[in-house]
């Protein structure tokens, strides 16, 4: 379950109960969750709670496909998908590996994804929009001259612009995906301790190692 509550089809804005009706029917999503794509579908009866924010998110949605963008639809889905890989949200990564197809991407690109840095499948253009894309999130913006440069050897100013938007975009949705364990991030972590048998609870395993030598 994620970890905010979710809001039901009798509860919901009228433009939360259009996004129910287009993506669960006449279903009730908390009741009976589940998308087309199989994902439950709780970003949304989540989303709900604040119908302004909704709202933003939807538009947003709008935006990034919005005909008067000059990005190129690959490069801004190849932004987006390495973007939910490298922020590690299951859920941003595993629908835009789909939004990859939609536009054309070779499933070669797309599976490459994650190890595009030893790939050889990708254009110049391709692998500098990736180097950004990882300066973005994994860097918190920290672009060296010479990315930034390789980038725009290939886009113009305006379609950096976008680029960059839609991409902080998608970390943010990728985060708070992954803060409110929604859709496929509902996950428990996995960076924990491994119990050890009792009799050896608190017992120093380098410091037993290390007087070996003595």
């Amino acid at each position: 379950m994620p970890r905010l509550g979710q809001v039901r089809r009798k509860d919901a804005s009228p433009l939360a109960q259009k996004m129910y009706d287009q993506l669960f029917g006449d279903r009730d999503p908390v009741d009976e969750p589940g998308t087309a794509t199989g994902t439950p579908g709780d970003w949304w009866t989540v989303f709900a709670l604040v119908p302004d924010v909704l709202e933003h998110a939807v538009r947003g949605f709008g935006l990034y496909r919005s005909p008067d963008r000059k990005l190129d639809p690959q490069l801004r889905e190849l932004g987006m998908t390495r973007a939910g890989f490298s922020r590690g949200s299951q859920f941003v990564y595993s629908q835009h590996c789909k939004s990859c197809r939609s536009v054309g991407l070779t499933e070669e690109k797309i599976e490459a994804v994650p190890s595009w840095q030893t790939a050889d499948c990708y254009s110049p253009l391709e692998r500098a929009v990736l180097a950004y894309t990882d300066c973005l999130v994994e860097g918190g913006g920290r672009v060296p001259d010479a990315t930034f440069a390789a980038l725009k050897a290939g886009l113009g100013d305006e379609e950096i612009l976008e680029l960059t938007y839609i991409t902080c975009t998608y970390d943010l949705h990728a985060t708070m995906c992954r803060a409110l364990r929604l859709e496929y991030d509902n996950v428990d972590e996995r960076i924990v301790e491994i119990p050890a048998p009792d009799e050896r609870a608190n017992f120093d395993v380098m410091a037993d190692i290390s007087q070996q030598d003595d």
